[in-house]
């Protein structure tokens, strides 16, 4: 619809409830106020047609490093999302204006018409490379792939581990896909194109929960046994339902200098795993990792044996939350999430960084969250590190009732709006139709 239609449209009760579906109840005028903002920084560019898309970040409930070695998964979409206002273009130019960063403008043609769909080694780790990537992985699907022009805005805290990157590449995506594609990609299949395009063209080897939590909607299990064709199973989990809030706490570390400290674990668990002749973890058992325990101390180290150990532990409570969840006990549910933050504390060790053991901001926030819980809680709630680790966030459940009070201890060491609420939503990569 015009911009002008669509600007009444968001003003409907139609829009009302979709807004509160997506960032929950009362909340429609401050969702109006941001879909009206980027429609009327878009119009006096593209008078056209305009069209609407979200996509959100995501929370990792349960697998903490487990995908990468092809593990279980517990993750969910949530309210943060990015949207982005898009008009078609009639060339194969995309020009991507997103508040706070800076404009991304990438030509998928040449001078002579031809497709330019190569990977460029001057766009590696940037967002053209993941535009480029993704165009190109749609084309090699059969999709033929124009231009558009968007202009957008993220709620999804970047650097936080809630994915705004995997959220932003399932955003093009859906725009893709549904401008020339006739939206007929599933979730699964967007977050496959958006994993390629970070892997080949942005130059991450990342794992597939992130683009996959964040396309599908809802609470997702995730099982990466057979990586080109994940099992994913729909999960109804609210955790406000059950009395509790669920949150992350940012610790405001810098993620600058910690590429190797992530790539080590990936490496490491495949180390543990070659010496049983097998590329990863998920092709062996834990009772034959421990039987090659001295073979693999001597050819990757104590702590690819640790790591190993937790990738097995990992994924059998993944399945023991699934089974939680299922049943609707949260006690049990939540004493396994504490047993996975500790697994990643001992086992796994992605709490902080070895190079830098005077910065320990995670190890922090969880020392307060576990004394508040014992102490101001009834020892109800859980907390575990969030996401890569070594900075970042935590994961936090606190009972509804004592919320108030956790956030204002930790926002009086991590600083004003350290502190984020999350709300599970049931959207994940989608076109809006007011």
């Amino acid at each position: 619809m015009t911009g002008k239609a669509l600007l009444e449209a968001i003003q409907t009760t139609k829009a009302a409830g979709i807004f509160e579906d997506l960032y929950g109840p009362g909340q429609a005028e401050t969702a109006r106020r941001r879909y009206t903002g980027l429609i009327e920084g878009i119009l006096p560019e593209t008078p056209g047609e305009l069209r609407v898309f979200t996509a959100a970040g995501r929370t990792e409930l349960g697998g903490n490093h487990t995908d990468h070695n092809r593990g279980k998964v517990l993750a969910a979409s949530i309210q943060l999302d990015s949207v982005a206002i898009v008009a078609p273009r009639l060339d194969k130019k995309v020009f991507f204006r997103s508040t706070g960063y800076p404009d991304v403008s990438v030509n998928l043609a040449k001078t002579d018409g031809s497709s330019d769909l190569e990977s460029k080694p001057e766009e590696r780790g940037s967002t053209e490379s993941l535009v480029r990537g993704i165009a190109a992985e749609l084309t090699r699907r059969g999709v033929a792939i124009g231009g558009f022009s968007a202009n957008a805005a993220s709620t999804v805290l970047s650097g936080s581990g809630l994915s705004s990157s995997a959220a932003v590449e399932v955003l093009f995506g859906r725009i893709f896909d549904s401008l020339y594609g006739g939206g007929k990609r599933s979730a699964l299949e967007l977050a496959q194109i958006g994993q390629i395009a970070e892997n080949t063209y942005f130059g991450k080897p990342c794992g597939l929960m992130d683009q996959t939590a964040c396309a599908s909607g809802g609470a997702v299990a995730i099982d990466f046994e057979d990586p080109a064709h994940p099992r994913v199973k729909q999960i109804n989990f609210d955790p406000a339902s059950a009395g509790y809030a669920l949150c992350v706490v940012d610790t405001h570390g810098s993620h600058a200098d910690l590429t190797p400290d992530y790539t080590a674990i990936p490496a490491e668990m495949k180390a543990a795993a070659a010496v049983l002749g097998k590329a990863v973890l998920r092709e062996v058992t834990l009772e034959q990792v421990l039987a090659k325990a001295p073979e693999i101390r001597k050819a990757a180290g104590d702590r690819a044996l640790l790591r190993a150990i937790h990738f097995f532990d990992e994924n059998r409570r993944v399945d023991a939350m699934l089974a939680a969840l299922e049943k609707r006990a949260i006690a049990d549910f939540l004493d396994l999430v504490n047993q996975s933050g500790d697994s990643s504390w001992e086992l796994l060790q992605n709490i902080y960084s070895p190079k830098h053991p005077e910065k320990q901001g995670v190890s922090t926030a969880l020392a307060l969250t576990r004394n508040f819980i014992d102490t101001e809680a009834a020892g109800l709630g859980a907390c575990r590190v969030h996401g890569g680790g070594f900075a970042g966030t935590i994961q936090v459940y606190i009972p509804l009732d004592r919320m108030d009070a956790y956030k204002l201890k930790m926002e009086a060491v991590f600083g004003a709006n350290s502190v984020t609420v999350l709300r599970i939503r049931s959207t994940g990569a989608a076109e809006l139709y007011f």
